[in-house]
């Protein structure tokens, strides 16, 4: 047995080495093989590799010289790329004989595999190819050709930036430094160095032969990279689909690597994880999903998308729940992230609107979508909806806590039951998000986003918004707190902070201290006012995904949204001057 729980093991006996092949699932299923980099082995896919199994059958090996596969005799010159394709033959042919596989590569994993999807012994052979956090040497070579050649400031720069971020490349050819280091203190603080710049959690990675796997694959470099660096193939041309998850945090890897992709690779799809360079160990359930998603498109005959949009890279496949989904800025984010290829959870009071949401996000090109009804305020229904939601569909990736109502009137004519309602709704609804939908992606350990939809009146005070202010000054506080204390868990927190936007709020917004009459005529008026400003809740929604793209704290949305987001850090006398004047509805 390996060290991957329910795993099969043979060996496999190739160019004077014998590798360790492990196997799970059926072996009738369609075949996924999963190759480890450096300094790893294959148990560094063992999160992967077991979301997998259930419906494929999932192949992972030790590289040659790695685990318990034997290293070559000599070592120098026993790992050219060209014997590493030698290894994936031998194992292929003996896990899958009569059907090509879907290919899976991270690190020098992804490296070498280039080299299986663009060599023409291999062509058939490989139905996929799911590339991660390692480039072709020969697309490399060209990338810096290119640069060197046409130095432009913007090309120089990019030139440089990779260049000191492949620092350890050069460190990895002196002799003899990088065995004694890996077989000495590096080796021993490794484990340490991987929970501090990675937020890895241990467990059966890395394993105890991580010092001769180290010091062994330091070879990988010392045999490829110059060789193929100086003198680049021409033909590096892939001959089957591509998959291409970049992490946007990789200290090892520009993404602008990847630039030029398109010249190389006919069939390409691109994904992007907010993330650093161990993906498959920090958000496996992700990659394993995007895994999923591509391999059954191919083997469907389907064209998988190419995701040239970055916000369908960035969010495609991923569970996203909206509350106040039934109408407004709700509905038009909802839609949004349907358009980016998101799995969207409809939530709303109104049963009909929440329907009407998630059919209007399938329509925009969600992955799937339901309808869920929820009072916020309600922590017994939030509870159960939690509860439901995370059985049936998932952790939640983004979370918008959206629903809100409106209140206007002076504080003397506010009640007790208004400001229990308001803070219920516009307050109590967003922590019973948070606390419920977020502790999970705590627990999940792989990221997150949420978003609170705030308001500009959480910064600029007016007289006539006594209640609704403060319970918007409350989530904006709130986020903040609560993006401190998750940043250290990779889960983002946002504040978005819409001025005037055209939506029903208006319609529905109470007036305290009139008759209803009064109410009706300043809802009215109130509507109009927003209709003549005219700036459209897409726009909201728009800003919402840039913030979770970029993981932006506070988001001031509309002109007069930004300026009173400056004038009450600059010159908050102005604002509360302006406080004073009450409005004419």
């Amino acid at each position: 047995m390996t060290g991957i729980d329910g795993a099969r093991e043979r060996r496999v006996r190739t160019g004077g080495v014998d590798l360790c092949v492990a196997e799970l699932g059926d072996p009738a299923a369609p075949t996924v093989v999963l190759v480890h980099g450096y300094p790893d082995s294959k148990e560094v896919w063992s999160e992967v590799a077991t979301r997998l199994a259930g419906r494929f059958h999932v192949v992972l090996y030790d590289v040659r010289g790695h685990g318990r596969s034997t290293a070559p005799k000599p070592l120098r010159g026993g790992f050219t790329l060209a014997k590493l394709t030698d290894d994936f033959l031998a194992v292929i042919d003996a896990v899958s004989p009569d059907r090509p596989v879907h290919l899976v590569g991270h690190d020098w994993g992804s490296v070498q595999s280039w080299e299986f999807v663009t060599v023409a012994r291999t062509e058939g052979r490989v139905a996929s190819f799911t590339s991660m956090s390692g480039p072709s040497l020969d697309h490399f070579g060209h990338w810096i050709d290119a640069r060197v050649r046409r130095p432009t400031p913007r090309q120089a720069a990019q030139l440089i930036g990779q260049g000191a971020k492949s620092w350890y490349v050069y460190l990895l050819h002196t002799p003899a430094l990088p065995e004694l280091a890996w077989r000495g203190p590096l080796g021993k603080a490794w484990p340490r160095i991987l929970r501090r710049a990675e937020g890895l959690s241990g467990g059966d990675y890395p394993t105890s032969s991580l010092p001769s796997d180290a010091a062994h694959g330091a070879w990988l470099y010392r045999d490829n990279v110059r060789a193929r660096l100086r003198r680049p193939r021409e033909d590096e041309f892939a001959h089957a689909p591509v998959q291409l998850i970049t992490p946007l945090g990789d200290a090892f890897l520009s993404e602008r690597l990847y630039d030029d992709l398109e010249r190389w690779v006919p069939r390409l799809t691109r994904r992007t994880l907010p993330d650093r360079h161990w993906v498959p160990r920090t958000r496996p359930d992700q990659v394993s999903s995007w895994i999923e998603e591509f391999v059954v498109s191919v083997e469907d005959g389907r064209e998988a998308p190419s995701r040239a949009d970055r916000h369908a890279q960035r969010f495609g496949g991923q569970l996203v729940l909206v509350t106040g989904a039934g109408s407004g800025i709700g509905r038009a984010t909802a839609c949004a992230f349907a358009e980016a290829g998101a799995r969207v959870v409809a939530v709303d009071l109104d049963t009909e609107a929440a329907a009407r949401t998630a059919e209007l996000s399938r329509l925009a090109g969600a992955a799937d979508a339901w309808a869920e009804t929820a009072d916020v305020s309600d922590e017994q229904a939030m509870e159960k909806l939690a509860e439901k939601v995370h059985r049936e569909y998932g952790v939640v990736d983004v979370l918008v806590n959206n629903a809100g109502i409106g209140l206007a009137g002076s504080f003397f004519t506010t009640t007790a039951e208004d400001w229990r309602r308001v803070l219920d709704v516009n307050l109590w609804g967003v922590i019973h998000g948070c606390r419920l939908f977020g502790a999970r992606m705590a627990e999940r350990a792989q990221g997150g986003h949420i978003v609170n939809v705030a308001s500009a009146a959480a910064y600029q005070p007016s007289r006539a918004l006594p209640a609704y202010s403060t319970s918007k000054a409350a989530v904006l506080m709130l986020s903040e707190c609560l993006r401190a204390e998750l940043a250290s868990q990779r889960i983002g927190v946002t504040a978005i902070c819409p001025g005037i936007v055209n939506t029903n709020i208006t319609s529905t917004a109470r007036f305290t201290g009139v008759d209803e009459e009064e109410q009706h005529r300043r809802r009215q008026r109130s509507a109009r006012l927003y209709g003549l400003r005219n700036y459209p809740p897409e726009k909201v929604a728009s800003a919402i995904l840039e913030a979770v793209e970029h993981n932006r704290a506070v988001v001031p949305v509309t002109p007069e949204a930004r300026t009173a987001r400056v004038l009450s850090r600059l010159a908050p006398g102005i604002l509360g001057r302006l406080a004073r004047v009450e409005p004419r509805l």
